[in-house]
């Protein structure tokens, strides 16, 4: 079989992207999904996304670890979805369509930004002794560190400590670290371990997501500014005063990198 491919970028979080319309990528097939997405083998990437057809919305986003499974959402490949999607002319600037989570609605501005609304999160955040713990449309661990400590932070070896302990390992969960603005108005600094991945990210749409709702815990309101070693996003809610989150919209950039064909035959189960 020769595949073809698109390859794009949301702030460093890269994505083998394809167009799935006629429906003829085999989904069970994890091999393959892992081939892609290995840097050193394969295309290389995070994750790989499939654009369907769907009956009831513009399309439907089909998410998969690098490790080869299908995956919760991730808002990066949301949004380079959004932006896949206008590329192949099935939407205009605005859509509204199907992922692992349920429905989003998304918007391509003239600048190339695009704004992905997230699921609502109801409901208290889990506080506990490892951080702060609540569901994005992925599970994430935030944890708050001491000024100056994460440039230096081994987030392989300290994400991979908390995705596998005994309070996370059934399920799993992605970890992000993160560093308070030293002045008001700055970004707020994340880097983030992704389950799936096994590995940090240069950015996690849904960990700077869960963040920035975090983070409202200790003063910051919307919008809040996030730096992330791939770059810059940021996240627009409505607080309650019951603690659940409604309106929520991640936003950057996802950028088109290269396209291409690849025989794929000796990949097959």
């Amino acid at each position: 079989m020769t595949l073809s491919f698109f390859k794009y970028q949301g702030t460093g979080n890269d994505f083998v992207m394809v167009d799935d319309r006629s429906r003829q990528f085999d989904e069970t097939n994890s091999h393959l999904v892992r081939f892609l997405c290995d840097r050193r083998r394969g295309i290389g990437a995070d994750g790989l996304i499939l654009l369907r057809q769907h009956a009831q919305y513009d399309f439907e986003m089909v998410y998969f670890n690098a490790d080869g499974y299908l995956g919760s959402m991730c808002g990066n490949g949301g949004r380079c979805t959004v932006a896949f999607a206008k590329q192949l002319g099935v939407i205009e600037t605005q859509t509204r369509f199907l992922a692992a989570d349920g429905p989003h609605d998304g918007r391509v501005d003239a600048d190339g930004t695009v704004h992905l609304r997230m699921q609502d999160v109801i409901g208290q955040q889990e506080v506990e002794e490892y951080g702060v713990f609540l569901d994005t449309g992925s599970p994430h661990l935030v944890r708050f560190l001491p000024a100056s400590t994460l440039a230096e932070l081994n987030v392989y070896t300290e994400g991979r400590a908390y995705r596998y302990n005994e309070r996370f390992r059934e399920k799993g969960t992605n970890v992000n670290f993160v560093e308070s603005p030293a002045t008001p108005g700055q970004p707020w600094q994340v880097r983030t371990y992704e389950r799936g991945v096994e590995d940090e990210t240069l950015s996690c749409g849904t960990g700077v997501t869960a963040v920035a709702l975090a983070a409202s815990r200790r003063g910051a309101t919307s919008p809040v500014h996030l730096r992330t070693p791939g770059g810059d996003l940021r996240v627009a809610f409505d607080a309650k005063p019951d603690g659940s989150f409604t309106n929520i919209y991640l936003s950057g950039p996802a950028t088109r990198v290269f396209d291409g064909k690849l025989e794929v035959a000796d990949r097959q189960k």
